[in-house]
Order: C-alpha cells, then sequence, then structure tokens
C-alpha cells in the first residue's frame, strides 16, 4: 500500500484536515502518559534549514508518544556530498517510519515523497508551510471555533506562508485578503487555484476590513538576509500596527509564526497585546504535529 504524504495541505481532504485538528485539541486537552501509539517507530528528521520550534515539536511529539527522531543535517550525511535524492529517499525510508524534511527546494519534498516507502511531512520549503498552517488552525478552533466562512488577513511577503494561506482557505472555506507590496505578492498559479477565495488590496488596512485573523511573517525570511535593506523600503507601509488591527473586527485574532521582529512587521503593541495568541499558536506545533504523526504512520 501506498503510504500518505503531507508536503502540502491539499495532500489531505478538508474532512481529513478537521479531523486533524480536532485530534489535535483533544490531544493537548487530554495527555495520557501511557499512551503510546509510535513506540518503537521512528523518525528520520532531514534539516537543510535551521529551526527552533519545528525541531522540538517534532522530537518532542515523538518522544512523548513511545518513538524515537534521529536528525540529520547535510554536514552529516551524504545528502550534503551530491547523493542523488531518490537514492536517499529510498535508503532512509528503509530504515525509519516515517521521514520530515526542512529544507529548501520544494523539490527535494516532493522528490522523497515520490521514492520513499514511509509518509512524508514537509516540515517547510521555500515553497509551503502546511504544518504551520494545522496549529494556526488550531490555535483559531481553540479560540473562536471554525474558521469556515470567516476572514483572515494576510499582510506582508507572498510567501511559503502566504502560499499555505492560500491552501488553508481552499480546504478550511475561509476568504483570505491579502495585502502585499507590488512584486512581492504570492505566486499566481497558487492564487489562481483559490479562485474566488482570495482577493487582493493595496494597503493592510483595506485588506483587515472585518477580517476575524490577522496574520503576518518577517520580511525578510532565512536565506533572504541579502535583501534585508530593500525589502525594509517595500513594506515599510506593510506593517501590522493599532490601526491596522482596528480595521479588523474587535474580537479578532492576531498570529505570527515566529520568530518577529517587533517594530517591523509588527508592532510591540500589537505581537504583545490582548489580541495577540502567538505563544498558543507556536506551543500547538506540537500537538498539530502528534495528530499528524499519528494519522500517517497509524492510519
Amino acid at each position: 500500500m501506498q503510504p500518505r504524504h503531507f508536503t502540502s495541505l491539499l495532500d489531505l481532504s478538508s474532512s481529513e484536515l478537521r479531523q486533524l485538528i480536532h485530534r489535535a485539541i483533544e490531544l493537548k486537552a487530554h495527555r495520557d502518559p501511557d499512551y503510546q501509539p509510535l513506540k518503537g517507530k521512528v523518525l528520520a528528521m532531514v534539516f537543510e534549514k535551521s529551526s527552533t520550534r519545528t525541531r522540538i515539536s517534532f522530537e518532542a511529539g515523538m518522544a512523548q508518544f513511545g518513538g524515537s527522531a534521529i536528525f540529520l543535517s547535510p554536514r552529516d550525511t551524504q545528502l550534503g556530498r551530491g547523493e542523488p535524492l531518490e537514492d536517499s529517499a529510498k535508503v532512509i525510508s528503509s530504515m525509519v517510519d516515517c521521514i520530515m524534511l526542512r529544507t529548501n527546494e520544494h523539490d527535494t519534498v516532493t522528490t522523497f515523497a515520490e521514492y520513499s516507502r514511509v509518509p512524508v511531512i514537509n516540515g517547510l520549503t521555500d515553497l509551503l508551510h502546511p504544518c504551520q498552517l494545522l496549529a494556526d488552525m488550531q490555535t483559531y478552533f481553540e479560540h473562536r471555533g471554525d474558521i469556515a466562512g470567516k476572514t483572515v488577513a494576510w499582510i506582508g511577503d507572498g510567501n511559503n506562508m502566504c502560499h499555505s494561506y492560500i491552501n488553508a482557505a481552499r480546504q478550511f472555506d475561509f476568504k483570505l485578503n491579502i495585502a502585499s507590496p507590488a512584486d512581492y505578492g504570492p505566486l499566481p498559479s497558487i492564487a489562481d487555484a483559490a479562485a474566488d477565495r482570495v482577493a487582493f488590496f493595496d494597503t493592510p488596512a483595506l485588506a483587515a476590513q472585518q477580517a476575524d485573523l490577522v496574520v503576518t511573517d518577517v520580511w525578510a525570511s532565512m536565506g533572504q538576509e541579502s535583501e534585508q535593506k530593500k525589502r525594509e523600503y517595500a513594506f515599510r507601509t506593510f506593517q501590522v500596527n493599532q490601526d491596522v488591527m482596528q480595521a479588523a473586527h474587535p474580537d479578532a485574532l492576531f498570529m505570527h509564526c515566529l520568530p518577529a521582529h517587533r517594530g517591523e512587521e509588527v508592532t510591540a503593541e500589537v505581537i504583545d497585546g490582548p489580541q495577540s495568541v502567538i505563544f498558543d499558536e507556536a506551543e500547538n506545533r506540537l500537538h498539530a504535529q502528534k495528530a499528524l504523526l499519528e494519522f500517517l504512520i497509524r492510519p
């Protein structure tokens, strides 16, 4: 039987994604140390990009489920010496029960999935960050209930997080308003597939009008440090501040996948304010990914 993979939110059905969210909430509320569904199972974690939340959440999740995780970096493996991805996928998947990759090129993850005999999880690529969206959706469900029919405002770079929010709008049935500087919007191929689920606005305040959730990310992501000054200028009017939050619903939530740069993409007043749920969001990486691991390894 072919394994199920999670390279994108589109790999699962809408009902399966909701099942994962509700399971994550359940696992968070009722942690049973005797429940070890992944006892004896091994997760291989392949990191080309450094990480705090991704590594800790996956490693802790496997440990809490009775399994174990192996950290692999290109510096320590043949991946860094040019071994074909197809060969690496075949070899690694013959020894472990699941593979998670946090890497640059999205093709790396899809190639692993094609040649792996075990489930492959996208822990982050330059194109998508679906695991973060599981945590974000769990956080919204916990605080406000189902997000179907709601409005989300994405402010800032049309990056991997923005792309995954576009996919989430399709899968969870919400409206996504996007405000990005010219030349920094999401890929048209991803946005066009969402049809009328996505709308574009020239300013953050317009995108945030009557929004139930406001989300942003850093102006320069990992690997874009050389563009920092250029991006600071381009994004200077795309900050989430109190004016933007006041354009949203009074009970709108604020999220950010972290790490954040206070005073750049978001003011301290907002990210440390009463509408911010960033630390619930960060913790929920653990619970959402436990639900995902359980789903993929013990279908």
